[in-house]
């Protein structure tokens, strides 16, 4: 019974946090140390909560991104902006995570981009960049390789992206959506290739324990994205800024 709440409430923070900029790998560890799931079950069910998020930006964008013949111009601009995390995923992900996965880097990387954040919302710039079909291949490509930084554990690949789309002269509303864009190839394949490494082995216990955080991560991102999005519409970032140094300070406290 423990194993499903503790399901839940973990597919609850993965759906809240994945897709703001204040860093999902972060609150995990926060969360994590008082909500423990099997060593040997914990891998896969990250990933799979993962892939219920991934599924709300499907459901949440079917209408701008599919059929993809309609939506042409838009993959394009997503396909040139995600090849570089691809790659470098590919070659130095694993690398990088046993390297880096640590408290102290996490947390220094929530604080580091939490100050860049509120550095993007507060200085003065031109919006030259209304649409994401508008946005050029330069532009695209530029923020595929600012969202490399997010293999830095606790950098957050919605916080990367987003930054970037907005130092590159990316509205908020457009760079926010291209941050979602991003998501589902990014995240889709990270997730399946973790999954081809160490997923298969599950019982019918574990299968049903995975179910429940997928369920869950994906209503809760449902929410939140449609939340968010309204709320760019209007209002700055900053106070994500200021929550991820709040985080930050948190996991060198706790972690």
């Amino acid at each position: 019974m423990f194993d499903f709440v503790h399901a839940a409430l973990l597919g609850i923070v993965e759906g809240v946090t994945e897709f703001l900029p204040i860093s999902s790998t972060g609150h995990l560890i926060i969360v994590g140390r008082w909500l423990p799931l099997d060593p040997a079950l914990s891998a896969t069910f990250d990933i799979v909560i993962q892939l219920g998020a991934i599924l709300a930006v499907v459901i949440v964008f079917w209408g701008k991104l599919w059929p993809i013949s309609k939506a042409w111009g838009t993959w394009k601009k997503i396909v040139v902006a995600v090849l570089p995390a691809l790659v470098l995923g590919a070659l130095f992900g694993s690398k990088i995570q046993e390297a880096l996965f640590n408290p102290a880097v996490v947390a220094v990387a929530l604080i580091v981009g939490g100050v860049l954040l509120i550095i993007s919302e507060r200085m003065k710039k031109t919006e030259t960049i209304h649409s994401v079909p508008g946005m050029t291949y330069g532009t695209a490509l530029s923020i595929g390789l600012i969202q490399c930084l997010a293999l830095i554990p606790g950098t957050s690949r919605s916080a990367a992206t987003i930054i970037g789309a907005l130092f590159l002269g990316a509205s908020r509303t457009v760079a926010v959506e291209f941050s979602f864009f991003l998501a589902i190839p990014t995240m889709f394949a990270a997730s399946a290739y973790s999954l081809l490494k160490g997923g298969a082995h599950l019982g019918s216990h574990d299968a049903a324990v995975l179910a429940v955080g997928f369920a869950v991560s994906f209503l809760v991102a449902w929410i939140v994205i449609r939340m968010f999005l309204k709320y760019v519409q209007h209002r700055s970032l900053v106070p994500f800024g200021y929550y991820r140094i709040i985080v930050g300070v948190l996991v060198l406290l706790f972690a």
